[in-house]
């Protein structure tokens, strides 16, 4: 789905999962993936401190259309979504909660 801008949105029906209210951390992963695990944590302990948002954890592996669609090459890639479901920051390799939490403040 793209918005009037071009920009690209997704939704909990592409997703398979309910959207943040005020944002939504989403997470490519793949089963053998060292850097995917501390991902997991890092991005579900940030969306525990931030009311509203979501982190959503996609197994890369199952969901290879979606990867396509959406240029994933590597695992972790981590999608910052605002409330509306747009991307907003896009990022590969295991994120520091510093950058975590700087790029939620783009997305609220």
């Amino acid at each position: 789905m793209r918005d009037g801008d071009g920009s690209r949105r997704l939704g909990a029906a592409e997703l398979d999962a309910e959207l943040g209210e005020r944002a939504t951390l989403v997470q490519f992963s793949s089963a053998f993936c060292q850097p995917c695990r501390a991902t997991r944590r890092t991005l579900s302990e940030v969306a525990a401190m931030v009311a509203g948002v979501a982190h959503i954890e996609i197994d890369a592996e199952s969901r290879l259309e979606l990867v396509r669609a959406l240029g994933i090459a590597r695992t972790p890639t981590v999608l910052v979504l605002d409330a509306a479901g747009r991307i907003v920051r896009r990022a590969s390799g295991q994120p520091r909660r510093a950058d975590v939490i700087a790029a939620l403040g783009e997305a609220v």
